[in-house]
């Protein structure tokens, strides 16, 4: 390639870095904006508001326990969960992005994801930010997956879809949602102290909570290990300058491996963003042929937004609960227990 041609390809190269930041922003402001939407929805049916809004689905994105369950009860009966469908809609597309496009909903659209990156580069500026040795690193990222195990075990053994079904018509369920926003508006002491804690955490640890306590990350991992796509290495032009591994958010020795097949891998392309020798990380399939790299991110984003229109034309996104049920439950949201 001469000196033309290399300067034309430098011009029209991806920077997935400051793709990555632009994508997530957007589900970010998203997420944001379905949060204030939802609280005005939650002030009207309390009676706090003359004014009525809509009612966001896309919050129940934030109810991912709630989509595991619904998802068993889809399986065992092929019915559509009509309380939080958007909460089943969703956990489905995250488990899909996970089989063909490698944890690419941790990587691009998740919210909590974004804002530890953000911790993650402020504290590499302060210069703060510890990679713990391999006898510690392990442990700590096996809670996750125990966490994982404790909620399959809880919910895929031991609720039968009699339970599921007698869950499911509980005045709590109806409120878990309102409840989920008087965890971020009204927060306890406890929640105060381990939202601290986890914050804390995060400018010392590479993305504490995703590393080390996510179990729907763990779980996406898992799908994503059996996935077509991972990062291939070229060992002959690799220079291993390493700088892929010192940007990796998942902590993985990619300079050490042909092909990056580790469940912690996000599927974020930072290590492709940071390699400064062209083509030496490239995205791949089962036996390395090399694909464009854009392909992962793409795909994940593009299949994300097919299953929410899918769901949304059909019929399966906005709640079937008439309005007057959560005006009559939702004030009783703040005092309900767990059954």
């Amino acid at each position: 390639m001469d000196t033309r041609q290399k300067e034309t390809a430098d011009r029209f190269r991806i920077d997935f870095h400051k793709l990555r930041l632009l994508v997530q922003s957007v589900f970010l402001l998203f997420c944001l904006y379905s949060g204030y939407r939802f609280y005005q929805f939650y002030q009207w049916a309390i009676g706090n508001s003359a004014t009525f809004v809509p009612r966001p689905p896309a919050i129940e994105g934030f109810l991912p326990i709630s989509g595991l369950v619904s998802l068993k009860h889809f399986l065992l009966t092929g019915v559509y969960d009509r309380i939080h469908p958007a909460a089943l809609t969703i956990f489905i597309a995250a488990l899909l992005i996970a089989i063909f496009f490698r944890k690419g909903f941790c990587g691009w659209i998740c919210p909590v994801g974004f804002v530890s990156h953000l911790v993650e580069r402020i504290a590499r500026r302060l210069k703060i930010l510890w990679r713990p040795p391999n006898w510690l690193d392990y442990p700590l990222l096996s809670f996750k997956y125990l966490l994982l195990a404790f909620f399959s075990w809880l919910i895929l053994v031991k609720m039968d879809q009699a339970a599921i079904e007698a869950f499911s018509d509980t005045p709590y369920n109806l409120v878990v949602d309102a409840r989920m926003l008087l965890f971020f508006i009204a927060p306890t002491t406890t929640t105060i102290w381990v939202l601290s804690i986890l914050v804390i955490a995060s400018f010392f640890l590479r993305n504490f909570w995703c590393r080390y306590l996510c179990p729907y990350g763990a779980l996406m991992g898992i799908f994503s290990w059996f996935g077509p796509l991972r990062v291939s290495r070229d060992e002959q032009s690799c220079i291993n300058c390493k700088k892929c591994e010192k940007v990796c958010p998942g902590s993985i020795r990619v300079a050490e491996q042909a092909v990056v097949t580790s469940p912690e891998c996000l599927g974020c392309l930072e290590c492709v963003a940071s390699c400064p020798v062209d083509n030496c990380l490239q995205v791949a399939t089962y036996g390395r042929r090399k694909l464009p790299n854009w392909l992962l991110p793409l795909g994940a984003v593009s299949l994300f937004l097919i299953v929410w229109a899918v769901a949304n034309l059909s019929g399966h996104w906005q709640t079937a609960i008439p309005l007057e049920v959560f005006k009559s439950y939702y004030p009783l949201a703040v005092e309900m227990g767990h059954p």
